[in-house]
C-alpha cells in the first residue's frame, strides 16, 4: 500500500485530502486502483496527469515499477508549448 500525495488541484476530487492509499505495484495499477476507489479522479487521470516517485517525473510510461516506500506524488499535467 502506498501513501500516494495528491498535488493541490486534485484535492477537491477526495473531500480536501492530502494523500490517499492506494495498492499498485506499477504506475498503470496504482491508477486503476485510486480511479476506482476515487471516481471523481478518474476524470482527471484520463485528462492527464503525472506521477512522481521518489522525486523523478513519468508521464507515460505507466508500466514503470513502484518500490515499497516510495514518495508517491500525482500532479495534473500543466498544458504548453
Amino acid at each position: 500500500m502506498h501513501d500516494v500525495e495528491l498535488f493541490a488541484g486534485l484535492r477537491d476530487a477526495v473531500e480536501g485530502a492530502k494523500s490517499v492509499q492506494v495498492e499498485g505495484t506499477t504506475i498503470r495499477e496504482l491508477l486503476q486502483n485510486i480511479a476506482r476507489e476515487y471516481p471523481s479522479l478518474h476524470k482527471r487521470i484520463e485528462q492527464g496527469i503525472a506521477v512522481a516517485i521518489d522525486g523523478d517525473i513519468y508521464r507515460d510510461n505507466w508500466d514503470q515499477q513502484i518500490p515499497e516506500g516510495a514518495e508517491v506524488v500525482l500532479v495534473t499535467r500543466i498544458a504548453g508549448g
